[in-house]
C-alpha cells in the first residue's frame, strides 16, 4: 500500500477529504442558490428557463457536474466511514458521560443531520434534475425546457415544501459546525483569525439556508397556481424586480 493510500485510508486523511470536499460542496451552494434567484423574478419564468438551459447544455458545466457528483459520493462515504470508527471505539461508553456539556448540538448529530439532507437530496435529484435532463418538460416561449413551472407546482405540495424547509434548517445545523471544522482540519486554525472564520461560517450557514428555505415557502403561501404573485404581496414584487434591473 503506497504512502497516498495510507495517508487518506487513516482518520487524518479521511478528515481532510471530508474537509476539502465540504468547502467544494459550499460553492455550489453559492452557485446554486444565485441561479435559483432567478425565481423571483415575474417574468413568467423566463429568466430561470434560460439559466437551467445553459445548466443543461453547456458543456463546461456538465463536465463540472462529475466532479460535483464525486464531491458528494466521497464527502458521503467518507463521513459515514469516520462516524462508523467513531461509534466502534465509543462501543465502551463511560460511566459518566455529559457529551452536552463538551460540544454542541450540531457537532454530535451530523450523521442524523445528514441522512436528512441525503434522503432530501435523493427526493430533489429525482423531482428536478432527473426530469430535466431526461424527462419530458413542456418548452416555454422561448424553445427551452419549462422547468419554472415544474417548480412551481413542487412548490405547491405541501408535504415537499415541509421537506424543503426542514433539510434547510438541517443544512443550517450542519454547515454551523461543518464550516468551521473544515478549516480547523485543514490546519487553518489560529487565534486570531478562528473566531472571524467561525463568524463568516455562522454567517454563511444561516444566509445560504435561509435563502434556499424562502423560495418554497414565497411560491406556496404568496402565488397562486401559475406562479403569478397574489394581489397582496404583488407590489411588493413588482417593487423588488424594478430595483433589480
Amino acid at each position: 500500500m503506497s504512502w497516498i493510500s495510507k495517508t487518506f485510508s487513516s482518520s487524518i486523511g479521511r478528515k481532510i477529504i471530508v474537509a476539502i470536499t465540504g468547502l467544494f460542496l459550499c460553492s455550489f451552494l453559492v452557485v446554486h442558490l444565485i441561479g435559483n434567484l432567478q425565481l423571483f423574478k415575474n417574468d413568467d419564468g423566463v429568466a430561470f428557463n434560460i439559466y437551467s438551459h445553459f445548466m443543461g447544455t453547456n458543456p463546461i458545466i456538465r463536465t463540472v457536474e462529475w466532479g460535483l457528483l464525486l464531491g458528494f459520493g466521497f464527502h458521503i462515504y467518507e463521513s459515514l466511514t469516520l462516524w462508523r470508527r467513531n461509534q466502534a471505539a465509543r462501543s465502551v461508553g463511560y460511566v459518566s458521560n455529559h457529551s452536552e456539556q463538551n460540544s454542541k448540538w450540531q457537532s454530535r448529530n451530523m450523521a442524523f443531520l445528514g441522512t436528512i439532507i441525503l434522503f432530501f437530496l435523493l427526493v430533489h435529484l429525482y423531482n428536478f434534475f432527473y426530469r430535466a435532463r431526461f424527462g419530458e418538460l413542456d418548452p416555454d416561449i422561448n424553445n427551452n425546457d419549462d422547468l419554472y413551472t415544474l417548480v412551481v407546482s413542487s412548490f405547491h405540495q405541501w408535504w415537499y415544501v415541509a421537506l424543503y424547509v426542514l433539510a434547510q434548517v438541517a443544512l443550517c445545523y450542519h454547515l454551523l459546525h461543518g464550516f468551521k471544522s473544515a478549516f480547523q482540519t485543514l490546519g487553518l486554525n489560529h487565534r486570531k483569525y478562528t473566531p472571524a472564520i467561525e463568524v463568516i461560517g455562522y454567517a454563511f450557514s444561516i444566509i445560504v439556508c435561509a435563502g434556499f428555505a424562502i423560495m418554497p415557502l414565497y411560491f406556496f403561501f404568496f402565488t397562486n397556481e401559475q406562479g403569478d404573485p397574489l394581489s397582496a404581496v404583488a407590489p411588493l414584487v413588482d417593487s423588488i424586480n424594478l430595483a433589480l434591473k
